[in-house]
């Protein structure tokens, strides 16, 4: 799956800029922040971001079924959810829903927070990548399965800048991630590789399907998310006031 952060706190530089709160009045009541201000952080944008994570999580499902179709190599993750199926059965949309809620148990003793992206990750992949088998077939000629797998990979690298860049929350294997990370200091990179490669034996071991695919998967992810993402993240309120002042500023301001 693709990678992201946990939801932080939102830090002094993405909070609107203003002038100061005057300070409350002895007796008066202070206002508190209603509950969705509280459920979604940063309210900004939601016309925008909301649409945006269904679209970004509806192709990433769709994508990893064209990438199973192509029979040419899964992404360790997906190996996984593949061998869980071949061994007890369900579709592997279930087993990726179900593996996802496991996950997002083990953010407690992590003290992770999920967002609303977190739990839209849980319920619509699966779903969505089940969808997708049932519509598309496996072709069979090399050269159509190999186009097929491309696809896939150049669709998950934009679903992966869609969703994340909606900045509505990680899906649960990234936050088990960075939780990890936080909590013990160790390498985000040894701590990702390390958790992939024990998904990626089992999966195998349990009958999934690794090849050219995984490969080519793991070559790539990266470079496409960190290409699609600029065009796909939504600016935070303050980051959209500055390129609103410096447009009305004009070149010769």
């Amino acid at each position: 799956m693709a990678t992201t952060s946990a939801l932080p706190s939102p830090s002094p530089s993405e909070c609107p800029s203003g002038p100061a709160s005057p300070s409350p009045v002895a007796g008066a009541t202070v206002a508190r922040p209603g509950p969705l201000p509280r459920v979604l952080g940063d309210t900004h944008a939601l016309g925008r971001r909301l649409p945006q994570l269904v679209v970004g999580l509806a192709l990433y499902g769709g994508s990893m079924g064209l990438m199973l179709r192509s029979g040419l190599g899964l992404d360790p993750w997906d190996v996984f959810h593949q061998g869980l199926q071949g061994s007890f059965g369900l579709s592997v949309g279930a087993w990726v829903t179900i593996c996802g809620a496991l996950v997002l148990l083990l953010w407690i003793p992590l003290r992770q927070l999920p967002g609303v992206g977190t739990v839209a990750n849980v319920l619509l992949i699966g779903a969505a990548m089940d969808l997708t088998l049932r519509f598309v077939g496996t072709p069979g000629a090399l050269p159509v399965r190999i186009a097929l797998m491309v696809t896939a990979i150049v669709l998950n690298g934009a679903a992966t800048g869609l969703y994340i860049g909606a900045r509505l929350g990680p899906g649960p294997r990234d936050g088990l991630m960075t939780g990890l990370h936080r909590r013990t200091g160790g390498s985000l990179r040894l701590i990702r590789t390390g958790i992939e490669l024990v998904v990626l034996a089992v999966g195998v071991l349990l009958g999934g399907t690794a090849g050219v695919g995984t490969v080519a998967y793991a070559l790539a992810i990266g470079p496409l998310a960190q290409f699609f993402l600029p065009w796909f993240t939504v600016p935070t309120a303050e980051q959209a006031g500055r390129a609103g002042t410096a447009g009305k500023a004009g070149p010769g301001a």
